[in-house]
């Protein structure tokens, strides 16, 4: 099939009158594009709470293990009677 037949077979299609549709998938679809949406707005709402709840135990870890301190020598013996 040329380039020329596809095109033409394509202008058919868009020139034919549209097919009418059962009533009730229009209430379906409506249905299912609601449930997506709570969906995904439920899910987004989880990961945005995963990521609060990683940022604030990060948080709580950093400021009671202190990792940017350098820690103290245990090679050294103290210093006493000096």
């Amino acid at each position: 099939m040329s380039r020329n037949d596809r095109e033409a077979a394509v202008r058919r299609l868009l020139e034919q009158a549209p097919r009418p549709l059962p009533p009730e998938i229009h209430a379906e679809a409506v249905r299912r594009g609601g449930r997506m949406l709570r969906r995904r707005t439920l899910a987004r709402r989880a990961l945005w709470l995963l990521l609060l709840a990683a940022s604030l135990a990060f948080t709580v870890w950093a400021l009671t293990a202190r990792p940017w301190v350098e820690p103290p020598s245990e090679t050294t013996p103290p210093l006493s009677g000096w």
